[in-house]
Protein backbone atom coordinates (compact mmCIF):
# COMPACT_ATOMS: atom_id res chain seq x y z
CA UNK A 1 0.00 0.00 0.00
CA UNK A 2 1.09 3.30 -0.89
CA UNK A 3 2.41 5.82 1.70
CA UNK A 4 -0.10 8.66 1.37
CA UNK A 5 2.11 11.53 3.57
CA UNK A 6 2.98 14.39 1.91
CA UNK A 7 6.36 14.74 -0.71
CA UNK A 8 8.38 17.49 0.80
CA UNK A 9 10.41 20.15 -1.93
CA UNK A 10 13.24 22.15 -0.31
CA UNK A 11 14.14 24.50 -3.29
CA UNK A 12 17.27 26.42 -1.69
CA UNK A 13 18.98 29.39 -3.45
CA UNK A 14 22.06 31.56 -2.97
CA UNK A 15 22.42 35.43 -2.06
CA UNK A 16 18.31 35.99 -2.61
CA UNK A 17 17.62 38.89 -0.84
CA UNK A 18 14.35 38.70 1.43
CA UNK A 19 13.01 41.86 0.27
CA UNK A 20 12.94 41.04 -3.60
CA UNK A 21 9.76 39.48 -3.88
CA UNK A 22 7.26 41.17 -6.03
CA UNK A 23 4.41 40.23 -3.12
CA UNK A 24 6.41 42.58 -0.71
CA UNK A 25 5.82 45.40 -3.45
CA UNK A 26 9.72 45.47 -4.33
CA UNK A 27 9.49 48.74 -7.32
CA UNK A 28 11.82 45.76 -9.46
CA UNK A 29 11.56 42.29 -8.35
CA UNK A 30 9.47 40.11 -10.52
CA UNK A 31 8.52 36.37 -8.73
CA UNK A 32 5.17 35.82 -10.02
CA UNK A 33 5.70 32.22 -9.50
CA UNK A 34 7.03 32.42 -5.91
CA UNK A 35 3.70 34.49 -5.16
CA UNK A 36 1.70 32.01 -6.81
CA UNK A 37 2.84 29.94 -4.32
CA UNK A 38 2.48 31.85 -1.31
CA UNK A 39 -0.82 31.81 -2.10
CA UNK A 40 -1.24 28.32 -1.79
CA UNK A 41 0.39 28.63 1.48
CA UNK A 42 2.41 31.55 3.49
CA UNK A 43 5.00 34.30 2.81
CA UNK A 44 6.84 34.78 6.19
CA UNK A 45 8.22 38.32 5.80
CA UNK A 46 10.96 37.62 8.79
CA UNK A 47 13.01 34.47 7.59
CA UNK A 48 16.69 34.71 8.60
CA UNK A 49 20.11 33.43 8.06
CA UNK A 50 21.48 32.24 11.78
CA UNK A 51 25.05 32.95 9.96
CA UNK A 52 24.45 34.31 6.54
CA UNK A 53 26.96 32.53 4.22
CA UNK A 54 27.11 29.20 2.78
CA UNK A 55 28.96 26.83 4.75
CA UNK A 56 27.84 27.84 8.01
CA UNK A 57 24.20 27.98 7.06
CA UNK A 58 23.78 24.81 5.53
CA UNK A 59 25.06 23.21 8.24
CA UNK A 60 22.04 24.39 10.45
CA UNK A 61 19.87 23.79 7.65
CA UNK A 62 20.76 20.07 7.60
CA UNK A 63 21.19 19.47 11.41
CA UNK A 64 18.72 22.02 12.94
CA UNK A 65 21.21 23.45 14.84
CA UNK A 66 22.77 26.93 15.81
CA UNK A 67 25.85 27.77 14.60
CA UNK A 68 27.16 27.83 18.09
CA UNK A 69 25.85 24.05 18.43
CA UNK A 70 27.26 22.93 15.40
CA UNK A 71 30.90 24.67 14.99
CA UNK A 72 30.61 26.72 12.26
CA UNK A 73 29.91 30.16 13.38
CA UNK A 74 31.61 31.30 9.96
CA UNK A 75 32.90 30.74 6.43
CA UNK A 76 35.57 27.64 6.17
CA UNK A 77 36.10 25.63 3.81
CA UNK A 78 37.14 21.95 3.66
CA UNK A 79 35.61 20.77 7.52
CA UNK A 80 34.51 17.67 7.41
CA UNK A 81 31.00 17.14 8.24
CA UNK A 82 30.67 14.61 10.83
CA UNK A 83 27.15 15.05 11.93
CA UNK A 84 25.10 11.73 13.41
CA UNK A 85 21.77 13.25 12.80
CA UNK A 86 20.57 15.02 10.06
CA UNK A 87 17.53 16.66 7.89
CA UNK A 88 18.22 14.08 4.84
CA UNK A 89 19.24 11.26 7.35
CA UNK A 90 16.08 11.54 9.61
CA UNK A 91 13.30 12.19 6.74
CA UNK A 92 15.20 8.94 5.08
CA UNK A 93 15.13 6.62 7.88
CA UNK A 94 11.21 7.85 8.37
CA UNK A 95 10.76 6.37 4.61
CA UNK A 96 11.17 8.87 2.12
CA UNK A 97 13.39 8.71 -0.80
CA UNK A 98 15.48 10.95 -0.67
CA UNK A 99 17.65 12.92 -3.33
CA UNK A 100 19.73 16.30 -3.21
CA UNK A 101 19.52 18.05 -6.77
CA UNK A 102 22.52 21.08 -6.91
CA UNK A 103 24.77 22.80 -4.60
CA UNK A 104 25.23 21.29 -1.29
CA UNK A 105 28.34 22.59 -0.04
CA UNK A 106 29.52 19.48 2.05
CA UNK A 107 32.74 18.11 2.31
CA UNK A 108 33.68 15.63 1.42
CA UNK A 109 32.30 16.86 -1.85
CA UNK A 110 30.31 13.53 -3.01
CA UNK A 111 29.12 13.46 1.03
CA UNK A 112 25.80 12.28 1.10
CA UNK A 113 24.54 13.17 4.32
CA UNK A 114 21.86 11.33 4.30
CA UNK A 115 20.41 11.57 1.58
CA UNK A 116 19.84 8.27 -0.98
CA UNK A 117 20.55 10.14 -4.43
CA UNK A 118 23.12 12.92 -5.00
CA UNK A 119 23.26 15.39 -8.11
CA UNK A 120 25.86 18.33 -8.02
CA UNK A 121 27.16 21.20 -10.16
CA UNK A 122 30.56 18.59 -11.08
CA UNK A 123 27.80 17.02 -12.86
CA UNK A 124 26.71 19.49 -14.53
CA UNK A 125 30.00 20.40 -15.60
CA UNK A 126 30.82 16.99 -17.22
CA UNK A 127 27.35 17.38 -18.65
CA UNK A 128 28.48 20.23 -19.88
CA UNK A 129 31.53 19.55 -21.45
CA UNK A 130 29.58 16.73 -23.61
CA UNK A 131 27.74 19.15 -25.28
CA UNK A 132 28.74 19.59 -29.06
CA UNK A 133 29.83 22.69 -29.96
CA UNK A 134 29.42 24.40 -26.72
CA UNK A 135 32.83 25.67 -24.58
CA UNK A 136 32.53 23.86 -21.88
CA UNK A 137 33.05 26.24 -19.22
CA UNK A 138 30.50 28.18 -17.53
CA UNK A 139 32.86 30.85 -16.48
CA UNK A 140 33.70 31.84 -20.39
CA UNK A 141 31.49 34.75 -19.71
CA UNK A 142 34.63 36.29 -17.70
CA UNK A 143 32.79 37.26 -14.56
CA UNK A 144 34.65 36.10 -11.57
CA UNK A 145 32.70 34.19 -8.60
CA UNK A 146 32.20 37.00 -6.57
CA UNK A 147 32.35 39.86 -8.54
CA UNK A 148 29.91 43.27 -8.49
CA UNK A 149 30.24 43.04 -11.99
CA UNK A 150 27.12 41.71 -14.53
CA UNK A 151 26.70 40.90 -17.58
CA UNK A 152 24.05 38.46 -19.74
CA UNK A 153 25.34 34.77 -20.10
CA UNK A 154 27.13 33.41 -22.99
CA UNK A 155 25.32 29.93 -22.70
CA UNK A 156 21.68 29.80 -24.28
CA UNK A 157 18.78 29.19 -21.35
CA UNK A 158 18.46 25.82 -22.64
CA UNK A 159 22.53 24.86 -21.36
CA UNK A 160 22.04 26.80 -18.41
CA UNK A 161 22.99 24.95 -14.41
CA UNK A 162 19.60 25.75 -13.68
CA UNK A 163 17.94 24.48 -16.29
CA UNK A 164 19.73 21.45 -15.89
CA UNK A 165 19.24 20.83 -12.40
CA UNK A 166 15.27 20.94 -13.24
CA UNK A 167 15.69 18.70 -15.78
CA UNK A 168 17.59 16.11 -13.58
CA UNK A 169 14.50 16.59 -11.21
CA UNK A 170 12.11 15.82 -14.07
CA UNK A 171 13.90 12.61 -14.09
CA UNK A 172 13.60 11.98 -10.60
CA UNK A 173 9.77 12.38 -10.61
CA UNK A 174 9.33 10.35 -13.56
CA UNK A 175 11.74 7.40 -11.94
CA UNK A 176 10.66 7.62 -8.73
CA UNK A 177 9.26 4.82 -6.08
CA UNK A 178 5.43 5.39 -6.48
CA UNK A 179 4.66 3.70 -3.13
CA UNK A 180 6.82 6.17 -0.94
CA UNK A 181 6.73 9.60 -0.26
CA UNK A 182 9.65 11.66 -1.41
CA UNK A 183 12.12 14.43 -0.21
CA UNK A 184 13.87 16.66 -2.91
CA UNK A 185 16.10 19.24 -2.28
CA UNK A 186 17.24 21.47 -5.17
CA UNK A 187 19.31 23.79 -4.36
CA UNK A 188 20.42 26.70 -6.79
CA UNK A 189 24.01 28.14 -6.79
CA UNK A 190 22.00 31.67 -8.34
CA UNK A 191 21.53 34.02 -7.48
CA UNK A 192 25.20 33.65 -5.90
CA UNK A 193 27.85 35.66 -8.08
CA UNK A 194 28.52 35.70 -11.31
CA UNK A 195 25.09 37.61 -12.12
CA UNK A 196 25.12 36.59 -15.72
CA UNK A 197 21.72 36.08 -16.24
CA UNK A 198 20.06 34.58 -19.89
CA UNK A 199 20.17 37.29 -22.35
CA UNK A 200 16.27 37.04 -23.06
CA UNK A 201 16.12 38.01 -19.20
CA UNK A 202 18.91 40.44 -19.15
CA UNK A 203 16.41 42.23 -21.83
CA UNK A 204 13.36 42.65 -20.09
CA UNK A 205 15.51 44.29 -17.04
CA UNK A 206 17.92 46.90 -19.49
CA UNK A 207 16.56 49.51 -19.96
CA UNK A 208 14.11 49.92 -16.15
CA UNK A 209 15.29 52.14 -13.51
CA UNK A 210 16.85 50.60 -11.15
CA UNK A 211 16.28 51.78 -7.10
CA UNK A 212 19.51 53.24 -6.02
CA UNK A 213 21.06 51.84 -3.17
CA UNK A 214 20.77 52.29 0.33
CA UNK A 215 23.50 54.56 2.09
CA UNK A 216 23.36 54.90 5.59
CA UNK A 217 24.52 57.79 7.53
CA UNK A 218 27.26 55.62 9.15
CA UNK A 219 28.32 53.86 5.57
CA UNK A 220 30.68 56.39 4.03
CA UNK A 221 33.81 54.62 5.26
CA UNK A 222 32.92 51.64 3.16
CA UNK A 223 33.55 54.05 0.45
CA UNK A 224 36.30 56.08 1.47
CA UNK A 225 38.32 53.07 2.84
CA UNK A 226 38.34 50.61 -0.38
CA UNK A 227 41.06 50.59 -2.84
CA UNK A 228 40.58 51.92 -5.77
CA UNK A 229 40.67 50.84 -9.02
CA UNK A 230 38.09 48.43 -7.59
CA UNK A 231 39.45 44.77 -7.34
CA UNK A 232 36.49 43.00 -9.14
CA UNK A 233 35.63 41.07 -5.98
CA UNK A 234 36.02 43.85 -3.52
CA UNK A 235 33.54 43.33 -0.83
CA UNK A 236 33.05 47.34 -0.48
CA UNK A 237 33.50 50.30 -2.16
CA UNK A 238 31.74 53.13 -4.59
CA UNK A 239 31.43 51.70 -8.18
CA UNK A 240 30.59 53.97 -11.01
CA UNK A 241 26.80 54.66 -11.70
CA UNK A 242 26.93 52.21 -15.00
CA UNK A 243 28.86 49.33 -13.00
CA UNK A 244 26.30 49.98 -10.28
CA UNK A 245 23.35 49.84 -13.04
CA UNK A 246 24.33 46.56 -14.34
CA UNK A 247 24.88 45.29 -11.52
CA UNK A 248 21.49 45.80 -9.87
CA UNK A 249 20.05 45.01 -13.58
CA UNK A 250 21.81 41.38 -13.78
CA UNK A 251 21.12 40.36 -10.22
CA UNK A 252 17.43 40.88 -10.70
CA UNK A 253 17.20 39.48 -14.12
CA UNK A 254 18.42 36.46 -12.33
CA UNK A 255 15.85 36.65 -9.66
CA UNK A 256 12.91 36.67 -12.54
CA UNK A 257 15.19 33.20 -14.42
CA UNK A 258 15.21 31.82 -11.13
CA UNK A 259 11.37 32.26 -10.40
CA UNK A 260 10.91 30.42 -13.69
CA UNK A 261 12.61 27.76 -13.46
CA UNK A 262 10.82 27.13 -9.68
CA UNK A 263 7.40 28.00 -11.40
CA UNK A 264 8.52 25.21 -13.95
CA UNK A 265 9.69 22.69 -11.50
CA UNK A 266 6.47 23.28 -9.32
CA UNK A 267 4.27 22.72 -12.80
CA UNK A 268 6.46 19.20 -12.66
CA UNK A 269 5.38 18.20 -9.06
CA UNK A 270 1.75 18.88 -9.47
CA UNK A 271 1.53 16.61 -12.51
CA UNK A 272 1.72 12.72 -12.98
CA UNK A 273 0.03 11.96 -10.11
CA UNK A 274 2.68 12.57 -7.71
CA UNK A 275 0.45 12.89 -4.64
CA UNK A 276 0.25 16.38 -2.26
CA UNK A 277 3.75 18.44 -1.73
CA UNK A 278 4.81 20.60 0.96
CA UNK A 279 7.54 23.11 -0.55
CA UNK A 280 9.82 25.76 1.06
CA UNK A 281 11.62 28.28 -1.01
CA UNK A 282 14.34 29.76 0.79
CA UNK A 283 17.98 31.32 0.47
CA UNK A 284 21.15 30.69 2.48
CA UNK A 285 21.75 34.70 2.77
CA UNK A 286 20.93 37.63 0.96
CA UNK A 287 23.40 40.23 -0.96
CA UNK A 288 24.06 43.44 0.11
CA UNK A 289 24.30 44.78 -3.93
CA UNK A 290 25.70 47.92 -2.93
CA UNK A 291 23.91 49.13 0.08
CA UNK A 292 25.73 50.86 2.11
CA UNK A 293 29.16 50.47 -0.38
CA UNK A 294 28.95 47.11 0.38
CA UNK A 295 28.94 43.78 -1.37
CA UNK A 296 27.91 39.91 -1.08
CA UNK A 297 26.97 38.46 2.17
CA UNK A 298 28.38 37.52 5.98
CA UNK A 299 26.40 41.27 7.28
CA UNK A 300 23.85 41.12 9.73
CA UNK A 301 22.75 44.22 7.94
CA UNK A 302 18.44 42.78 6.10
CA UNK A 303 20.00 42.91 2.60
CA UNK A 304 22.49 40.17 3.70
CA UNK A 305 20.98 38.25 6.97
CA UNK A 306 17.02 38.43 5.35
CA UNK A 307 16.02 35.58 3.54
CA UNK A 308 12.78 34.77 1.85
CA UNK A 309 10.93 31.70 3.65
CA UNK A 310 7.92 30.69 1.77
CA UNK A 311 5.71 27.70 2.28
CA UNK A 312 3.48 25.87 -0.26
CA UNK A 313 0.96 24.09 2.11
CA UNK A 314 -1.08 20.80 1.05
CA UNK A 315 -4.82 20.44 2.10
CA UNK A 316 -4.35 17.42 4.37
CA UNK A 317 -2.37 19.87 7.09
CA UNK A 318 -5.32 21.92 7.37
CA UNK A 319 -4.03 25.50 7.10
CA UNK A 320 -5.28 28.55 5.96
CA UNK A 321 -3.82 29.80 2.62
CA UNK A 322 -2.74 32.93 1.65
CA UNK A 323 -1.27 34.17 4.51
CA UNK A 324 1.34 36.35 5.33
CA UNK A 325 3.16 35.83 8.62
CA UNK A 326 5.44 38.42 10.40
CA UNK A 327 7.09 35.90 13.28
CA UNK A 328 10.59 35.74 13.30
CA UNK A 329 11.70 32.13 11.41
CA UNK A 330 15.13 31.45 10.59
CA UNK A 331 17.10 27.64 8.69
CA UNK A 332 17.20 25.70 12.02
CA UNK A 333 13.68 25.88 11.82
CA UNK A 334 13.04 24.13 8.28
CA UNK A 335 14.39 20.22 9.68
CA UNK A 336 11.29 20.41 12.19
CA UNK A 337 9.15 21.56 10.22
CA UNK A 338 9.90 18.71 7.86
CA UNK A 339 10.06 16.27 10.26
CA UNK A 340 6.89 17.84 12.04
CA UNK A 341 5.09 17.58 8.02
CA UNK A 342 6.35 13.96 7.74
CA UNK A 343 4.99 12.52 11.28
CA UNK A 344 8.51 11.80 12.51
CA UNK A 345 9.88 12.40 15.76
CA UNK A 346 12.37 15.38 15.68
CA UNK A 347 15.49 14.51 17.54
CA UNK A 348 16.59 16.20 21.12
CA UNK A 349 20.32 17.42 19.31
CA UNK A 350 17.14 20.06 16.77
CA UNK A 351 16.80 23.26 18.19
CA UNK A 352 14.59 24.97 16.05
CA UNK A 353 11.05 24.89 15.69
CA UNK A 354 8.57 23.62 13.59
CA UNK A 355 6.80 26.40 11.75
CA UNK A 356 3.71 24.56 11.18
CA UNK A 357 1.69 25.94 14.44
CA UNK A 358 2.38 29.68 12.84
CA UNK A 359 0.80 28.02 10.02
CA UNK A 360 -2.28 27.34 11.59
CA UNK A 361 -2.20 30.93 13.77
CA UNK A 362 -0.82 29.32 16.69
CA UNK A 363 1.61 32.35 17.56
CA UNK A 364 1.65 31.92 21.53
CA UNK A 365 4.98 31.19 22.72
CA UNK A 366 7.38 31.92 19.73
CA UNK A 367 10.37 33.61 19.73
CA UNK A 368 10.61 36.99 20.55
CA UNK A 369 14.11 38.23 19.59
CA UNK A 370 16.29 36.68 16.86
CA UNK A 371 20.10 35.93 16.78
CA UNK A 372 22.77 35.18 14.16
CA UNK A 373 26.05 36.16 13.80
CA UNK A 374 29.63 35.77 11.44
CA UNK A 375 33.15 35.40 12.40
CA UNK A 376 35.26 38.08 10.72
CA UNK A 377 35.41 37.49 6.67
CA UNK A 378 37.07 40.27 4.50
CA UNK A 379 37.88 42.03 7.50
CA UNK A 380 38.14 41.87 11.24
CA UNK A 381 35.33 44.85 11.50
CA UNK A 382 32.87 42.55 9.46
CA UNK A 383 32.97 40.09 12.43
CA UNK A 384 28.85 40.51 13.76
CA UNK A 385 26.68 39.13 16.14
CA UNK A 386 23.29 40.47 16.11
CA UNK A 387 19.71 40.34 17.95
CA UNK A 388 16.51 41.81 16.68
CA UNK A 389 12.56 41.80 17.42
CA UNK A 390 11.75 42.54 13.59
CA UNK A 391 11.03 46.38 15.54
CA UNK A 392 15.10 47.03 16.50
CA UNK A 393 18.56 45.38 15.27
CA UNK A 394 21.28 45.54 17.77
CA UNK A 395 24.55 44.64 15.93
CA UNK A 396 27.94 43.96 17.94
CA UNK A 397 31.38 43.34 16.97
CA UNK A 398 32.90 40.70 19.30
CA UNK A 399 36.46 42.00 17.96
CA UNK A 400 36.32 45.30 18.14
CA UNK A 401 33.66 45.57 20.30
CA UNK A 402 31.82 48.09 18.06
CA UNK A 403 27.75 48.39 18.01
CA UNK A 404 25.30 49.74 16.15
CA UNK A 405 21.28 49.98 16.51
CA UNK A 406 18.61 50.25 13.84
CA UNK A 407 14.92 50.86 14.49
CA UNK A 408 13.52 48.33 11.83
CA UNK A 409 9.88 49.71 12.15
CA UNK A 410 11.07 52.97 11.11
CA UNK A 411 13.76 52.56 8.61
CA UNK A 412 13.74 48.95 7.35
CA UNK A 413 16.87 49.52 5.60
CA UNK A 414 18.96 51.04 7.95
CA UNK A 415 20.29 54.09 6.94
CA UNK A 416 20.48 55.43 10.51
CA UNK A 417 22.68 54.15 13.41
CA UNK A 418 20.61 55.45 17.02
CA UNK A 419 23.36 53.78 19.03
CA UNK A 420 23.96 57.55 19.81
CA UNK A 421 21.22 58.94 20.50
CA UNK A 422 18.37 55.82 21.96
CA UNK A 423 21.23 55.05 24.71
CA UNK A 424 18.62 53.27 26.92
CA UNK A 425 17.53 51.25 24.00
CA UNK A 426 21.06 50.01 22.85
CA UNK A 427 21.33 49.37 26.62
CA UNK A 428 18.33 47.04 26.97
CA UNK A 429 19.80 45.34 23.94
CA UNK A 430 23.61 45.14 24.80
CA UNK A 431 21.72 43.05 28.55
CA UNK A 432 20.10 40.93 25.90
CA UNK A 433 23.02 39.87 23.98
CA UNK A 434 25.31 39.54 26.67
CA UNK A 435 22.31 36.58 27.98
CA UNK A 436 22.44 34.76 24.86
CA UNK A 437 26.10 34.88 24.65
CA UNK A 438 26.74 33.46 28.05
CA UNK A 439 28.83 30.55 28.42
CA UNK A 440 30.32 30.66 25.03
CA UNK A 441 33.80 29.54 24.73
CA UNK A 442 35.30 32.30 23.36
CA UNK A 443 34.57 34.19 26.56
CA UNK A 444 31.90 36.96 25.00
CA UNK A 445 29.68 37.74 27.96
CA UNK A 446 29.60 36.47 31.83
CA UNK A 447 26.23 36.91 31.60
CA UNK A 448 26.05 40.80 32.39
CA UNK A 449 28.27 42.27 30.42
CA UNK A 450 30.16 41.67 26.78
CA UNK A 451 33.51 41.18 26.11
CA UNK A 452 35.26 41.31 22.44
CA UNK A 453 37.32 38.23 22.03
CA UNK A 454 38.89 36.77 19.39
CA UNK A 455 36.16 34.44 17.24
CA UNK A 456 37.41 31.52 14.94
CA UNK A 457 35.02 30.37 11.66
CA UNK A 458 35.40 27.01 13.11
CA UNK A 459 35.78 25.56 16.74
CA UNK A 460 38.77 23.94 15.74
CA UNK A 461 40.57 26.45 13.47
CA UNK A 462 42.33 29.27 14.40
CA UNK A 463 41.31 32.39 16.26
CA UNK A 464 42.94 34.83 13.34
CA UNK A 465 42.09 33.49 10.50
CA UNK A 466 39.92 35.48 8.15
CA UNK A 467 38.44 34.03 5.23
CA UNK A 468 37.50 35.35 1.70
CA UNK A 469 34.21 33.32 1.74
Amino acid sequence: MSDRRPNIVLIITDHFRGDSLSRLDHPVAETPHLDGMSAKGAMFTRGYSPCPSCCPARRTLMTGQTPATHGMVGYQDNVPWTYDVTMAGELTKAGYQSINIGKTHFYPRRLHLGYEQMITPEDYSAWLDRQPGVLGEKFAHGVDSNSWMGRPNHLPEMLMEENWFVDQAREFLDRRDPTRPYFLTLSFNGPHPPWCPPQVYYDQFVGRHMPDPFIGDWAERHATGAEYPMDVNAWRGRVSDIAMQRARVSYFAYLSYLDAQVGRFLRLARTGGHGETFVLFTSDHGEMLGDHHLWRKTYAYEASARVPFIVQVPSSLGTDNNRTIDELVGWEDIMPTFLDVAGAPIPDTVEGRSVLPLLRGETDGWRDAYHGEHSPCYHLENANQFLTDADWKYIWNPITGDEQLFHLASDPNECQDRSETDVDVLEGWRERMADVLSGRPEGLSDGKQLTPAPVAAWRGGHTTDVHLG
